[in-house]
């Protein structure tokens, strides 16, 4: 089940435009105006998070947040306001945000603040679950299974397979797999993507190693639906 977020902006229409490493799952994006929009319009929608576009019209964002806040009678969602760097010092936070989200966050600061966001708000783990066929990867308790069967992963085997099942479809490259999945600071090279690709496939077993699809020349991706064979 993918997660509701709404997305309140008079700039853009999806919010990778504003956060271009936000995680496509398990979430579902509602665009509603900014000027426009209040309980009235987010309630029958059913948001489980709010995302406020704070980059261009800053009074405007503040406004609608505290609108929300006052408005809406019971269970609110959590808002996070989008900001840039000049954001950052000028958004005054104290209007009814749970929490912020720089444009230039890595998928990792996005993932780990929403994730905090819907543990403070009282959602419950289950919909944290990330199911791609007969993939399912449990970020919360570190377990994999393959069509009901656990795999025994590694804790980078398995930061690797949740950041493809994250994205399924995507096709992602060694490069960003090396900076998101170990890091900055690490300094080995790509041949340890590929060593960890195949420790994974071989995990998967022969009847699901094609799971994970390479990409000649780019990376490597989860596949989106199961292979005829």
């Amino acid at each position: 089940m993918a997660w509701t977020v709404a997305l309140v902006s008079d700039q853009v229409e999806d919010v990778r435009d504003l956060l271009p490493s936000f995680p496509l799952g398990p979430y579902r994006l509602i665009q509603v105006p900014l000027k426009e929009t209040g309980a009235e319009e987010l309630v029958p929608i059913h948001p489980e998070i709010i995302l406020v576009d704070g980059t261009g019209d800053i009074p405007g964002a503040e406004e609608v947040t505290r609108r929300l806040a006052v408005a809406w009678e019971i269970g609110l969602p959590p808002i996070i306001v989008i900001v840039d760097q000049e954001g950052v010092s000028r958004f005054r936070f104290e209007v009814g945000i749970d929490d912020f989200l720089v444009t230039t966050a890595s998928v990792g600061e996005i993932s780990a603040r929403l994730a905090l966001v819907f543990a403070r708000s009282g959602h419950g783990d289950e919909e944290t679950v990330l199911k791609v066929g007969d993939l399912t990867v449990n970020p919360d308790n570190y377990q994999v299974y393959v069509r009901g069967r656990p795999l025994d992963l590694t804790y980078k085997e398995f930061e690797l397979l949740k950041f493809l099942a994250q994205r399924p479809g995507r096709v992602c490259d060694r490069d960003m797999l090396l900076r998101e999945v170990w890091g900055y600071d690490y300094y080995g090279g790509s041949r340890t993507v590929d060593v960890h690709i195949r420790r994974l496939r071989a995990k998967l077993g022969v009847e699901h190693e094609a799971l994970i699809e390479t990409i000649r020349n780019v990376g490597y991706r989860i596949a989106s639906r199961p292979r005829e064979r």
